[in-house]
């Protein structure tokens, strides 16, 4: 389901969504960390200054020091006191302090100060509340992004919703597109001006252009194939009044019943561009009637229709789509060429070179025969073949033997009553 695929859209958005979130987050994060530390140690050092203070009164007053206030030497203090008051004059009124936030002493706040000769007043104040309020801290901040990220994510990934559906009405009108249905258009989604929108009005506008070619080149076709028969039955007539002990008789009507063909499968593929065929349903006995249009066809292809099945089709198509099959099989393959019915399937399979690497991603291309090797012919007979299994409903399917040789598989739909 599009819903739970992760490549998606709406989930690349809501993963995009959920990092500019946590990105914003941590910024915003470290500011108050780093403002709500500097505050408390702001506030650790007036409190330790205030200490002291308080403490060189009560010693200039009662000539000892408070009970929570040590009076140490110089060789006593810790060394970042030590350092910070080796400038100051041993007369005193120079206060230092030191943050000591490594173990064993974690979380003190250090102060000192000179009084008079090598005695320095020395307090410690204990940070640790602010220690763990900054802790508490960080941890609400961590939990208050989860907790958004908990209702941002589905909320990015729903608002994201009508883009997606834009976005899939287009791929299907696309699809539909390139199925043959010419006249689909993605046309207007919704009010947005966006670049979806531009999207789905370049594509309209190429399937336009797109419908407009090829009926022009469906026109063209028929009208060449229509315009052509009228001298073509003149060359026949004169074909036939050529005396029949010349040799070039023989050469002249050969080329005049290709040329016949040909036109005949140019009128049949623009009748099938025009979506002007239908298909007439009648009961076959598929076995039977496969067997008697390839031994029609005077090939010597090698039948095979024990299990084959009553089914409701076209007859006529189907007696079209079986001989271009086999003639293409004989003309561009290699002998024995094997017909095989099973169920409501039809296969043609050859010993040749096999189809080309084109037609098998393309399929079949009208006056395309593939490689110089695999013969003459102007490429209408796969093409039309295909033509008619789209008005069957069928499916036809062109493969490569794993041991060599091309395979084509004629796939027929049940008819409204089903297998008989």
């Amino acid at each position: 389901m599009a819903l739970l695929n992760p490549r998606a859209l709406r989930w690349k958005i809501a993963a995009l969504t959920a990092a500019a979130c946590c990105a914003v987050a941590a910024v915003i994060g470290f500011l108050v960390h780093d403002a709500t530390r500097e505050r408390g140690l702001r506030v650790g050092h007036e409190r330790t200054i205030t200490r002291l203070i308080a403490a060189e009164r009560e010693l200039s007053r009662t000539g000892k020091a408070p009970p929570d206030v040590d009076v140490r030497t110089r060789e006593e203090l810790p060394d970042p006191l030590a350092r910070d008051l080796a400038d100051q004059p041993e007369t005193g009124g120079g206060y230092a302090t030191w943050y000591d936030a490594d173990p064993p002493n974690w979380f003190w706040m250090w102060g000192a100060v000179a009084v008079g000769g090598d005695q320095f007043l020395v307090v410690r104040d204990d940070m640790s509340t602010e220690v763990r309020s900054l802790q508490l801290l960080d941890r609400s901040i961590v939990k208050s992004v989860l907790a958004a990220l908990v209702f941002v994510v589905p909320l990015a990934a729903l608002a994201t919703e009508p883009i997606n559906r834009r976005l899939r009405h287009g791929a299907r009108t696309a699809r539909r597109i390139a199925d043959g249905e010419l006249d689909a258009r993605i046309g207007s989604t919704g009010r947005a001006r966006d670049e979806i929108t531009e999207m789905s009005a370049a594509v309209d506008d190429m399937a336009t252009a797109l419908q407009r070619k090829l009926e022009n080149e469906q026109r063209f076709t028929a009208d060449v194939a229509h315009e052509l028969r009228t001298p073509l039955m003149g060359l026949v007539t004169a074909a036939g009044l050529l005396p029949e002990t010349d040799e070039a008789t023989g050469l002249v009507r050969d080329r005049v019943r290709a040329l016949n063909a040909l036109i005949e499968d140019l009128l049949e593929i623009s009748r099938l561009d025009a979506g002007a065929e239908r298909a007439r349903l009648d009961a076959v006995p598929l076995g039977e009637f496969v067997a008697d249009v390839v031994r029609r066809t005077g090939t010597g292809t090698q039948v095979a229709a024990g299990d084959a099945d009553v089914v409701e089709t076209d007859p006529r198509r189907v007696e079209r789509i079986v001989v271009n099959l086999v003639t293409n099989a004989h003309r561009h393959g290699a002998g024995p060429v094997q017909v095989t019915v099973t169920g409501t399937r039809i296969s043609v399979r050859d010993h040749g070179p096999g189809f080309p690497a084109a037609l098998l991603e393309q399929g079949p291309q009208r006056f395309r025969t593939g490689a110089g090797e695999r013969g003459r012919g102007h490429g209408l007979g796969l093409t039309v073949a295909q033509g008619q299994a789209g008005v069957l409903g069928a499916r036809l399917t062109f493969a490569n033997a794993p041991d060599g040789g091309a395979v084509a598989t004629l796939d027929l739909a049940p008819g409204p009553s089903g297998t008989v």
